[in-house]
Formats: structure tokens, C-alpha cells, sequence
């Protein structure tokens, strides 16, 4: 996140969720040399999770395929373990598939505004609907971390920059729309799943925050509910 510059405002801060999960799936950067031989307390969902024979037992293989789990979504330490925060993760991911094409089934985020852009901070997805038909999503995203939460309630697009720079942080804010103070969606160069969050904005990928940059305008309402897990 950054400020807003001469506006003074203080930063903080698949469709359908099969694409970005594929992605994610991609090649891993390059693995730390050491690699445990302890197995985790979530060993065997882990084990699950990727597809390695699944009996509780860490072995040289197993720690490989979480290391590289690790590597890919920026977990440290990056040494195989199958601890709370890598199962974390892979938990979350299970719960944004399991959404499928119907992410406001419990009809949180109202169908009386015409064009909104959604925001479920307890799963990490975010979508547009146009009443109660589904525009685009969902998509997971990158939430405020512990501190720095993204805000929850009903809110507007009041201000767009396309080639935005934080002058807090000094890093670039693509594609961002400003919903809330400094809190806005905005292109980042991470996994979605990066832990522990975002400093407030709702961080996407480059192709998500292009997509939402083609179908929001000023003046568009942003719904933000729930709270992100570890918050």
C-alpha cells in the first residue's frame, strides 16, 4: 500500500478459481539447501494435499514437495515441514474450490446495487455481480495481515490510478482503484497465498487487477465482509 499523494490519504495496506490455482501450481523457485526430517502435526493433510502417499511419516520426497509448496507461495521457513502455516494455505485453497461459480450463495454481499465488486476477507475471494448474476470470479486475492486489516462494510470507487507508486513503501501499485482511505485493489507480483497479508489492500494478480480495472469505474460499490483467517 502507499498514500493517495496530494490527497493525503494514508495506504495501508475463475473466472473461476481453476486458472489462478493452476498457476500456482507452476515452477517452483529454486529450493533451500536443507530440507527436515521431522514430520509436522499436519502431516498426513499435507501429504493429502499434494498427492504423496499419505502415512504420517515425513520422508525425503515428502519434504521436497512441501519445500517446493513453501517455495512457490513465499512460506518460510522453507525447510519442508507440514506445520500450521503450510496447512494453512492448502486449507484455504481446498475452501476457495469448494466455493465453485456460486461464491454469495449465503447472500451476504447485497444484489440491490447493480455493479459491485465483492470481497469475502474469511476466504480470500472476491468477485463482480451485477444484482445477483455473477460478472467475473471468483478469484482469490491477498488481504490486510494482522494490524493492518482491510476494512469491512459497504463502500465506493472514488478514485482510479493506473500506474500508481506508493510513496510509503515506494513499490508500484498497478491497476489501483481506491475503495476505502488508502485501502484499494491493486496488481502485486506474489502468490495470492503469500502469508500473513497484504498492509490493507486487496491485492490480485496482474491479469484479476486488469480485469477489474476493464469492469469497475468510479462512483462502482465494493462490499468487504468476514475476517481473514490469523486476523
Amino acid at each position: 500500500m502507499g498514500s493517495l499523494g496530494g490527497r493525503g490519504a494514508v495506504a495501508l495496506g475463475v473466472t473461476g478459481l481453476v486458472a489462478p490455482l493452476t498457476l500456482a501450481l507452476g515452477a517452483a523457485p529454486a529450493q533451500a539447501a536443507s530440507c527436515t526430517t521431522q514430520s509436522g502435526p499436519y502431516q498426513k493433510q499435507v501429504e493429502k494435499f499434494l498427492g504423496r502417499p499419505v502415512d504420517g511419516r515425513q520422508s525425503p520426497a515428502d519434504c521436497k514437495a512441501i519445500q517446493a509448496f513453501q517455495n512457490r507461495h513465499g512460506i518460510t521457513p522453507a525447510i519442508g515441514y507440514a506445520g500450521s502455516v503450510t496447512w494453512g494455505v492448502m486449507d484455504l485453497m481446498d475452501k476457495q474450490k469448494a466455493v465453485g461459480n456460486n461464491p454469495n450463495r449465503d447472500g451476504r454481499c447485497p444484489v440491490n446495487k447493480g455493479r459491485i465488486a465483492c470481497v469475502n476477507l474469511t476466504l480470500q475471494l472476491s468477485w463482480i455481480q451485477d444484482g445477483s448474476r455473477l460478472v467475473y470470479g471468483p478469484v482469490p486475492v491477498r488481504t490486510g495481515r494482522d494490524g493492518y486489516e482491510t476494512r469491512t462494510g459497504l463502500k465506493k470507487i472514488y478514485w482510479r490510478d493506473k500506474n500508481h507508486v506508493s510513496n510509503i513503501y515506494d513499490v508500484p501499485m498497478p491497476y489501483s482503484q481506491f475503495f476505502d482511505g488508502g485501502q484499494a485493489f491493486h496488481a502485486v507480483g506474489l502468490s495470492m497465498w503469500n502469508p500473513p497479508g497484504s498492509h490493507g489492500c486487496v491485492n490480485m494478480t496482474t491479469t484479476v487487477a486488469q480485469k477489474y480495472w476493464s469492469l469497475l469505474k468510479t462512483g462502482d460499490d465494493v462490499f468487504v465482509y468476514g475476517r481473514k483467517p490469523g486476523t
